[in-house]
This record gives structure tokens, sequence and C-alpha cells, in this order.
């Protein structure tokens, strides 16, 4: 194995940096799945023959997983300009919510391009939106549902976020971005939602581009928030034949926000880059973010 040792800055004091590959063979995640996959396909595939129990991309993702980091699959030469020592870099899989190598890559990269290009200096407040147990199973499968519930909720937060900015025009947008995150802490199925949104609106004038802060946005008004997106919610899985309009007017009368929390207390100041950075990293490492279309 070769093992490089770069020295980047001229002084003495610069930090020396070693290169050695990864073995990732070595690990037990990787063991696991080399040993297990094909087993595991045959069997799960003979239970349930009339059926595609296993995605196509998950499938593809676990093979990819194999090849990632082994040297045997594809590699580059790298030669140091400073010592002249020659090593070499396996490819890697670049695949989603199995490689913890890959996820924590775009996981870094994702916060920093998002950081640099996306969100000015100015206060950031985190969104995330819950639905109760007995709706959000019907999100998993449905793309179009889980983007019809996130649109309902933007548009609340969007109209709650202008009407608590002073002075700000009926046309002011709002911007962020969206995590969309698919479980628990307990690896159960959770699909939710977090909206890493500028905590005001931005609108153009005669000068320029001009940014609206939020004033006044107390827990009374996000509460208020809250039972708006729910009602529309449940009338939106009552127009899809998801829920009975007996099951739905039931449902609001659930106490305590009737499984619909919405939490907007995590705020970030627009001079604190460095935690606006680790609130733009995925809250795990399988969640889809979605850029908000059209608030640039």
């Amino acid at each position: 194995m070769s093992v490089c040792q770069h020295q980047f800055l001229p002084n003495p004091a610069a930090v020396t940096r070693v290169y050695q590959r990864r073995q990732p063979e070595r690990t037990a995640a990787y063991q696991i799945v080399q040993h297990h996959l094909e087993t595991w396909l045959s069997s799960t595939r003979e239970a349930h023959p009339d059926d595609n129990p296993v995605p196509y991309y998950v499938e593809r993702d676990l093979r990819k997983f194999l090849e990632c980091g082994i040297l045997a699959h594809g590699f580059a030469r790298v030669r140091c300009e400073t010592c002249g020592e020659n090593f070499l870099i396996a490819y890697s899989c670049k695949g989603r919510g199995i490689c913890s190598s890959c996820n924590t890559k775009r996981l870094f990269e994702t916060s920093v391009k998002l950081l640099e290009h996306r969100f000015p200096q100015v206060p950031v407040r985190q969104w995330v939106i819950t639905l109760p147990k007995r709706l959000r199973y019907f999100l998993l499968r449905d793309s179009q549902l889980t983007g019809g519930v996130l649109q309902i909720g933007l548009r609340v937060i969007e109209r709650t976020l202008r009407e608590h900015c002073p002075d700000a025009p009926y046309t002011a947008k709002y911007r962020g971005i969206t995590y969309i995150q698919r479980f628990g802490s307990t690896l159960n199925a959770h699909l939710h939602y977090h909206s890493c949104l500028i905590d005001g609106v931005f609108a153009q004038t005669e000068n320029g581009l001009r940014f609206y802060e939020t004033v006044g946005l107390t827990q009374k008004v996000i509460q208020s928030a809250q039972e708006t997106i729910r009602k529309r919610l449940l009338r939106l899985f009552v127009r899809r034949g998801l829920l009975s309009s007996d099951e739905s007017e039931q449902m609001l009368t659930w106490e305590n926000g009737g499984g619909f929390p919405l939490h907007a207390q995590v705020t970030i100041a627009a001079n604190d880059r460095e935690g606006l950075e680790r609130l733009l990293r995925p809250a795990d490492l399988c969640c889809r973010a979605t850029e908000l279309p059209g608030k640039r």
C-alpha cells in the first residue's frame, strides 16, 4: 500500500497530511452485504414471486457498494509533485443511503455549496412538518402526494412569513431548501420535511432586491400556521380518496396539534455561518434535498 506525506504549506509549522487508502472490505457492513446479498435477494424474490419486493435501485446501490473503494474495480493513479511518490485512489460508488463514505462526502459538499451559493448572510429558520402515522405511510411510494403535501405546507409558511414582515409587498417571495427525511431515529418509516428557509422575504424595489426580516413570529403564530396546514392536508387526503370525510372530521378533533406538529424554534443568526453550515447538512444520509423552485 502506498502512503504519501504532503507538506502543503512552506513554513516549518505546516501540518503534514498523510493519504492512506481506506479499506472498506474490512468493515462489518461490507462483509455482511458481501456474504448475504445474493441469499437475501433470492429468498425475498422466492417469497414474493408475483411482486417486485426489491426495487431495482436498492439492488443497484448494494452491488455498487461492494465495488466502492476496491482497487480491483478501478482506480486513479496520483503523483505527488512535492515528494514524487505515486499512489492509487480507488473509484467510489457515489451511491445513496448505503455507503457511509460517499454519503459523508455528499453531506459536506451539499452544505458547503448551499452556504456559498444559495444562502446570503441573513437569518435562517428551520421548519419541520410532520404527519400522523395514520397518513405518513401513504407518502412512502407516492411521489406526487409527497410533493403535494410539501407544497401545501410551504404555501402556508410563505404567507406566514410575508404577514410578519413589515412593509413587505404582497409579491415578496421566500427562499430556502427542503430535506425530505424518510425515517426516524429508530429507522422506522417516518417521512417528514425539514425546510431551512430564510427568515424573511425578498422583493424587487426601485433600489434593487430588498430583504424584509420577520418580526413577531411567536409560538402562537406558528400554532395558527400549523392548524391551517392540518386542515388543508386533511382536505387533500379526502380528495385523493385516502380518507373519508368522517375520518377527516374526527382527526380535526385530536388534541395537541392532531398529529401535525409544526416546529420552527431553531433559528440561525445572520452572522453565524458555522451554525448555518451544520443546519444545512442533511438530517440523515438518505434524505432528498429539494430547492424551492422559482424563489431565487
